[in-house]
This record gives C-alpha cells, structure tokens and sequence, in this order.
C-alpha cells in the first residue's frame, strides 16, 4: 500500500481518464496533443481504451496529459 501513496492515479481507472479528458476537453484537443488515430479519426471510447490498454507508451502520454490537465485546474482554482 505505501507503494501506492504518492501515486496521484492511485484508484483512477484509465476509462475515468478518458472521460474526463473527453468531457473537459474533447476529442480534438486529445487529437492535438497526442496523435493517435482513436483520437483523430472516429474516436469512441470503446475505440480508445481498446488501443490504450494495449498500447503503454500511448496510455502513459494520455496519464500524464490527464495530470497535467489536473494540475492546471487546480492552480486556477487556487487563484
């Protein structure tokens, strides 16, 4: 469980990535920022988790792109 601890996606499924990333900013922004063609061309969510849980290097961009979003967020949100 330590292990864990300092893990900000510790209990954040990679769907729930998705969605919020898709619903936050949508699919030409996650097309724009990491180019892949389940975000480019016809992207679902179904689509994109099919070639994220098979792909690492890609679900990693998508991880740290969704930290990203967070962080900014919530340094708005402390102005």
């Amino acid at each position: 469980m330590t292990a864990q601890k300092n893990n900000p996606l510790h209990g954040i499924t990679l769907e729930q990535v998705l969605n919020y990333l898709v619903q936050t900013k949508g699919w030409d922004y996650l097309g724009e920022q990491i180019k892949i063609n389940c975000f480019i061309k016809d992207p679902s969510i179904k689509s994109s988790l099919t070639f994220l849980r098979k792909t690492p290097w890609a679900r990693e961009k998508v991880e740290s792109l969704y930290l990203f979003v967070i962080r900014k967020e919530n340094k708005a949100k402390e102005l």
